[in-house]
């Protein structure tokens, strides 16, 4: 069975447009013909257009949903992500892995047409899995909107014609791009699984929650408060087909966030000492706060790590009474 993340993306996209009104996003045809949703660089937005980006951003593999959750004494809404198809529908899609940089314009690429352009070619080699298809669906972390150049370079990357891109812009500090990046909690998860030494194929199954950050006006401080709702506040749960307990066991123990050497610090604080440079920050930090993993041959189920009230409270802003 050969699934296209972009395809399945392009019916969400086609969603959004229809709903463009109801969902507070902009939609924008360019003279090549691209088409470029704004979800919160001059428009509202909100928990409804985030929650499509999420599904977007996935390649429509998934099921999104909002509730809320009580952390210790205060309650903040979440974001709940199921996935049947967690390798593809996160490293495969959803992952941050392609950096657009053209001329004065930056933005954080994710979704589908990471799979087009093989943004970084080494995971998809790993997750045995590429995207054909004549559209290309990408989601673009920024507070500004594409220009015309950045449009065709992805177009070219994807080979695919300008007309057939679809961008979806979300910045940091909107409530579209702080539900969406909470919703890449399953993807942190199979990412850090990945990197202690778990094969995502053999991840049949993922879930997760994460809090959805309270808004600061300012990026660098609503990327640290989207960073640590999810490192101290998200929890995933994974059923994986796996040949030794054991070493399952140890697998887990290494993911959560609390073990990398700078845990419990706000991350703005983390990343202000780091001078701005993510390579300076321990890695083991990108994690959940809380993994589980279930093991379908044994029956075993592992977990590790634990939620962070503290400095939920803390790096969001929640006064004490």
């Amino acid at each position: 069975m050969t699934i296209s993340v972009n395809e399945h993306a392009r019916q969400v996209v086609k969603e959004v447009i229809d709903h463009r009104d109801e969902l507070q996003v902009r939609v924008e045809k360019r003279p090549k013909g691209a088409t470029i949703i704004d979800a919160g660089v001059t428009t509202a937005g909100g928990y409804a257009a985030g929650l499509m980006v999420t599904r977007i951003c996935m390649g429509g593999l998934c099921e999104v949903s909002i509730s809320s959750r009580t952390f210790g004494d205060f309650a903040l809404p979440t974001i709940d992500v199921a996935t049947d198809y967690p390798a593809i529908s996160t490293l495969g899609s959803q992952f941050a892995g392609w950096q657009i940089k053209i001329g004065d314009y930056f933005a954080m690429g994710s979704g589908p047409a990471r799979a087009l352009a093989l943004k970084p070619k080494e995971l998809y080699a790993e997750i045995d899995y590429k995207d054909e298809a004549e559209c290309a669906v990408i989601v673009l972390e920024s507070d500004k909107l594409p220009p015309d150049e950045a449009i065709t370079y992805i177009a070219s990357e994807c080979r695919v014609r300008p007309s057939k891109v679809y961008a979806i812009v979300t910045p940091t500090n909107s409530l579209a791009g702080s539900t969406q990046i909470s919703g890449r909690i399953v993807e942190t998860g199979v990412h850090k699984l990945e990197k202690v030494g778990l094969d995502p194929k053999k991840i049949l199954h993922g879930f997760g929650y994460a809090p959805i950050s309270p808004i600061h006006p300012k990026s660098a401080k609503a990327m640290g408060r989207t960073n640590d709702a999810l490192c101290y506040g998200g929890e995933t749960f994974y059923i994986v087909d796996f040949e030794d307990d054991e070493k399952l066991k140890e697998i887990v123990s290494k993911a959560p966030s609390s073990t990398a050497s700078e845990y419990g610090k706000p991350f703005y604080e983390i990343f202000k000492a780091a001078g701005f440079d993510f390579y300076k920050i321990d890695a083991n930090l990108f994690a959940p706060a809380v993994l589980a993993v279930n093991n379908i041959r044994t029956g075993q189920t592992f977990r590790s790590g634990h939620i962070n009230t503290k400095v939920l409270r803390e790096t969001m802003g929640i006064a004490e009474e």
